[in-house]
C-alpha cells in the first residue's frame, strides 16, 4: 500500500505473515536491531556503533554488496568495479515490547535516501491466540528516493520483507526441531 502526502512525501506499508510462529517468538528477532544480516536477504552485515543496546539512541551501521552500474563508456570498463558496497546508519528512535513495535531513522548513506522513518510492529494473526501465526507490519514515511518510483519503492520493501518473514519461519522451524 503506497500514498503521497501533499509535501510530496512517500508513505507505504508491507506486510508480511509468519505462519508458524506466534508474535511472542518473533518479536525477539525483530527487538535485535543489530541483527539484521540474519533476515534480510542481502544484506552483508549489520552491526552496534553507537548507544545502548536495545534502548532509543542505538545507531546500527548496515552494508551490502551489489553490482556496479555499467560503465559510461566502454573505455571505463577497465576501471569500473564489479561490485560497490551501499551502506547506511540508523538510529533506534523507539521500541516497546508490550506493543512489539519499533521504530528507527536512516541518519546517513549512499543509497540516495533523504529523509526516512519507519515502524515495525509485530501483531498476532486471527484471536491472538497464535493458533494463525502472525505478520510483521512495515511502514515507512519519506521523502521520494533517487531512482525510484514509490510503488517500485513499496515492491522492494515488500519482497524483502517478505524474504525476512520467510527466513524467521525457517529459523524458529530449525530451532523448535532442535
Amino acid at each position: 500500500m503506497a500514498q503521497e502526502s501533499r509535501e510530496s512525501q512517500w508513505e507505504g506499508k508491507a506486510i508480511a505473515e509468519v505462519r508458524s510462529a506466534t508474535a511472542d517468538q518473533v518479536w525477539p528477532l525483530i527487538e535485535d536491531f543489530c541483527s539484521l544480516e540474519k533476515w534480510y536477504p542481502g544484506v552483508d552485515a549489520c552491526h552496534q556503533v553507537k548507544g545502548v543496546y536495545g534502548e532509543p539512541g542505538l545507531i546500527r551501521y548496515i552494508t551490502t554488496t551489489v553490482p556496479a552500474p555499467p560503465p559510461p563508456t566502454p573505455d571505463a570498463a577497465d576501471q569500473t568495479p564489479a561490485t560497490i558496497v551501499k551502506w547506511c546508519y540508523e538510529t533506534l528512535l523507539s521500541i516497546d515490547p508490550v506493543q512489539r513495535r519499533l521504530s528507527y531513522q536512516i541518519t546517513e548513506n549512499n543509497l540516495g535516501v533523504g529523509f526516512y522513518v519507519a515502524e515495525w510492529t509485530v501483531l498476532e494473526n486471527k484471536d491472538g491466540d497464535g493458533a494463525g501465526g502472525c505478520r510483521i507490519e512495515w511502514r515507512f514515511t519519506a521523502d521520494p528516493v533517487e531512482d525510484q518510483t514509490l510503488e517500485g519503492f513499496c515492491g522492494y520493501l515488500q519482497s524483502s520483507l517478505k524474504g525476512i518473514a520467510e527466513r524467521m519461519e525457517k529459523a524458529l522451524q530449525a530451532a523448535t526441531n532442535n
